[in-house]
């Protein structure tokens, strides 16, 4: 008889907790995602771009396969332009050993900006255009290094340390890029 009970208690303090955990995760969905540890929004749903979407401008080569991406999307390059391309070069230099690991992307309509050789510009399709005008103007977005766009953040109130904190946490725990 008292094996019995044992055998009732050790099963309780398996299944119960699993058995809690799965009630309060279909009851109550909101109080998992309120709560993340990252500082630019999640997209979502994520926006996948193909090797179609980007048309890079003549002389350079790019791809957002393998590399992960802070790119800048704008009708027009201006001064705030100008400002977030400064902002995402110190981003990329601030992370240290894994500057090798970002690319800068600035993706406009406009092929005559003048910007630093080292940020990729790139004219974006329609489709991936139409994808991106849910969001503000002039936004930066992280792609990840299978061409994902992830996350997004307002270049007007753009805090670089917090963007090196969400990509020093990406590049630890991911293995490609």
């Amino acid at each position: 008889m008292k094996s019995k009970k044992e055998l009732w208690v050790l099963l309780a303090s398996f299944v119960l907790p699993i058995a809690f955990g799965t009630a309060f995760f279909y009851l109550s969905p909101n109080s998992f995602t309120k709560s993340t540890v990252n500082y630019g929004e999640f997209v979502n749903p994520v926006i996948e771009t193909k090797d179609s979407d980007l048309v890079f401008n003549k002389g350079q080569k790019g791809s957002l396969q393998n590399i992960w991406t802070l790119a800048y999307v704008a009708d027009r390059c201006e001064q705030s332009c100008l400002n977030a391309l400064k902002d995402m070069n110190t981003i990329r230099i601030l992370t240290n050993e894994n500057m090798r690991r970002i690319q800068s992307l600035l993706v406009t309509s406009d092929p005559t900006i003048k910007v630093d050789p080292k940020v990729l510009r790139a004219q974006g399709s329609a489709h991936l255009m139409q994808q991106l005008s849910k969001f503000p103007d002039n936004h930066l977005f992280l792609i990840d290094p299978l061409g994902n766009i992830m996350l997004h953040y307002n270049p007007a109130d753009l805090n670089i340390k917090r963007v090196i904190k969400d990509l020093h946490r990406l590049f630890k725990y991911s293995r490609i890029g």
